[in-house]
């Protein structure tokens, strides 16, 4: 599950107008390339004109929240690590769903994640690591597009229609493998099969030789929508076993849900 190359990144994050929305963004651009960006890089990114891209890259190198190397590239900040570590350790969702998906992975022995949709990506809020030799790559607090996972398809077969047609309406299509959809039509066709079966294939969509099987988890009084998944490489998980797993993945995001809608939901 790779990060963003700026290549690919034709607009920055639309995180807001404001001071704060453009600071936010420019933060956003270096935390997910693969790679230290130079001033030129962000600039071509950044909707922002040279003299105030430069005051805002000095203020947030001066903050802490990113770091100008000696190569004069910008890389993530270690305060962002603080401001990380904090909010992990004190989501409540990630703490509710923790002991579950510990349950899944002594299940199937394969990697377990959580993530929750954040827009056209879903970002991957705890795993579990496979007990096998060969691991998956993923990272907490990496994110990955909506249309070719396993998780993001199916939280987006939880969403209203009118939410759906949002998220959907602003995608755009990247091609990653031969399995990648490659428009709406075919996305939604998908979302049909999910939202019928009550979980969503990863049938090396994002990456190839890697597949999942996911379920939404969803429920009324939360604000947002989520879901888990198990993930392996295509030559030691079949289709087969993914869907022999799927019940209990949809079973345990079945419990996540109600017990975060206890425990977060209005009037908790």
């Amino acid at each position: 599950m790779p990060s963003h190359d700026p290549k690919n990144m034709t607009n920055a994050p639309d995180t807001g107008t404001g001071t704060l929305g453009k600071a936010l963004a420019l933060v956003d651009i270096v935390v997910s390339s693969d790679r230290p960006l130079r001033f030129t890089d962000i600039l071509d990114i950044a909707s922002q004109p040279r003299g105030t891209l430069h005051r805002q890259l000095s203020h947030l190198v001066e903050e802490g929240l990113l770091s100008l190397r000696g190569d004069l590239t910008y890389e993530p900040g270690l305060r962002l690590l603080k401001f990380a570590a904090r909010a992990w350790a004190g989501n409540e969702f990630r703490a509710i769903a923790a002991p579950h998906l510990r349950k899944l992975h002594e299940e199937t022995g394969e990697t377990v994640h959580l993530g929750v949709l954040r827009g056209s990506e879903v970002v991957y809020l705890d795993k579990v690591e496979s007990r096998q030799t060969v691991r998956m790559q993923s990272q907490i607090g990496n994110a990955s597009p909506v249309y070719c996972t396993g998780l993001g398809k199916a939280a987006l077969s939880a969403l209203s229609p009118v939410a759906l047609r949002e998220v959907v309406s602003q995608l755009v299509f990247r091609t990653f493998t031969d399995n990648t959809h490659r428009d709406a039509i075919s996305l939604m066709s998908d979302l049909d099969e999910a939202r019928r079966l009550g979980y969503a294939f990863d049938r090396e969509e994002h990456e190839a030789e890697i597949r999942c099987v996911a379920a939404a988890i969803h429920a009324e009084g939360l604000s947002f929508t989520g879901g888990i998944s198990v993930t392996g490489p295509a030559y030691r998980v079949t289709m087969e076993q993914l869907e022999g797993w799927a019940p209990s993945v949809r079973r345990i995001a079945a419990v996540i849900s109600e017990e975060a809608a206890l425990k977060l939901g209005p009037g908790r």
